[in-house]
């Protein structure tokens, strides 16, 4: 196996054929246990998982194998991933395994590791993780007796984690008298966002909350919103959240059923830390496939945005390098390091909540200063499977920019996971964004 096992996040792939096999999550397992053990004591991973049918096999793999690097196992049962996060810090646990395929279908499935900090490990980890699976360096690796591993489960670890969230919304602020639609997407928060929700006193109309390991994303949570939009209206509720499968990501919408992506809650809980002197730097991190819209809605408050790659990996890593506090991605991947360490649905949520409050606005008139550019995306299939050189593509895309003059933004970019080019320009006017994506792809096209 040559292959490179992991991707933008994490090892994914459908659950029960390569590489997301009982097999690779043993030795996966085995891998990382070797990594992060050294000799001078028993070492602790934790591991937590959505509600998927596949991640009980794959557990049991993970627990396995490392286990038989002589690692010591906790298990969570299913948890957000923010949740995995807190808990194996406040535990001091050594690293943690997500098994979870986010946002994809229940077939699917995948396994995120977590260092000690609580953050995605670095690439430099998953390469020696690849390397010690391919060469069958660890076959001879195999601790007896005594020092082979324990595992055990954690009481009330939801518990633990909604009590961590709760403990993030402003002290002596309370949700009495908002009634708030929450699509649990059928996945790891079908607790956790209700029960943090109704604690702090809002009456919480709960959707999608029943996951019976077949359901999760089917036609519901931040994927698929429609259902939540609809439940705001027919409950005239004043707000509407929508989680993903493993509570990392969220969508909203005001009490009119207008949807709120990530740029959107972005800018509304960047200008509220900029009007109360509370972004660092002025400034938050998001990726280059943002909608210019951020940007001039910071702008009005003298806000700037940094752009990284694609991934809330290269977004926590800027946030990190440049003393920020707040990033995030258009997806609803949203992370408040003066929270949590990783993208928090939940955590976000009462943030966009004690906004409201704060301020004593509806969530329609906190998004109305956010306008999204319209934007056009095109893909370009790789031409006799040659990807293209990075001078072509800046090529193309310095002449797109001179045609913009300014006035709009475009993203030229080799995908990382499928054998094409992407395409997304945005501009004032939707009929000039869409024929210059044309233009743009036609030009990749002809390399």
């Amino acid at each position: 196996m040559s292959e490179r096992l992991f991707g933008t996040d994490g090892i994914r792939g459908v659950a029960n054929i390569h590489p997301m096999t009982t097999e690779m999550a043993m030795q996966v397992g085995r891998a990382a246990g070797h990594i992060f053990q050294n000799e001078d004591r028993k070492h602790t991973f934790l591991i937590g998982k959505d509600t998927r049918r596949s991640c009980y096999m794959l557990e049991n793999a993970l627990t396995a194998g490392l286990c038989s690097m002589g690692i010591n196992v906790l298990l969570t049962g299913p948890l957000p991933t923010p949740g995995v996060s807190y808990i194996m810090r406040s535990l001091r646990c050594d690293a943690a395994v997500m098994i979870s395929a986010s946002h994809n279908q229940y077939s699917d499935n995948g396994i995120k590791l977590f260092g000690s900090d609580g953050f995605k490990i670095p690439d430099a980890f998953e390469d020696e993780i690849t390397r010690l699976v391919s060469n069958g360096e660890l076959d001879e690796k195999r601790p007896t007796g005594e020092n082979i591993g324990t595992a055990k489960r954690i009481d009330d670890a939801v518990g633990r984690y909604i009590e961590f969230a709760k403990a993030s919304f402003p002290k002596g602020m309370r949700l009495d008298g908002l009634r708030i639609v929450v699509d649990c997407s059928n996945g790891a928060a079908y607790k956790a966002g209700p029960y943090a929700l109704s604690e702090l006193g809002a009456d919480v109309v709960a959707i999608h909350n029943d996951p019976n390991g077949l359901n999760i994303n089917h036609e519901c949570g931040s994927v698929h919103p429609e259902d939540m939009r609809a439940m705001v209206i027919r409950e005239r509720a004043d707000v509407g959240i929508a989680f993903d499968g493993d509570g990392d990501r969220i969508m909203m919408s005001d009490s009119e059923g207008r949807l709120l992506d990530g740029n959107a809650l972005l800018a509304i809980l960047g200008t509220d830390l900029l009007e109360r002197n509370a972004m660092p730097n002025k400034t938050l991190a998001t990726t280059i496939m943002a909608n210019g819209g951020l940007a001039r809605a910071l702008g009005r408050h003298d806000g700037e945005v940094m752009y990284t790659q694609v991934g809330d990996r290269h977004v926590a890593a800027a946030m990190i390098e440049h003393g920020l506090n707040i990033g995030g991605e258009s997806s609803g991947h949203l992370i408040m390091l003066d929270h949590n360490v990783t993208g928090d649905a939940l955590i976000a949520a009462l943030q966009v909540l004690a906004t409201m409050n704060r301020r004593d606005r509806p969530l329609s008139e906190l998004a109305a200063d956010y306008q999204a550019l319209p934007e056009s995306h095109a893909k370009v299939p790789f031409k006799n499977g040659k990807r293209p050189s990075e001078e072509e593509l800046d090529k193309i895309r310095d002449e797109a920019e001179a045609e913009l003059r300014g006035k709009g933004r475009i993203v030229l970019r080799p995908s990382g996971t499928e054998p094409i080019v992407r395409v997304m320009v945005q501009h004032d006017h939707a009929r000039t964004a869409e024929e210059l994506t044309k233009q743009v792809a036609e030009k990749v096209e002809a390399l």
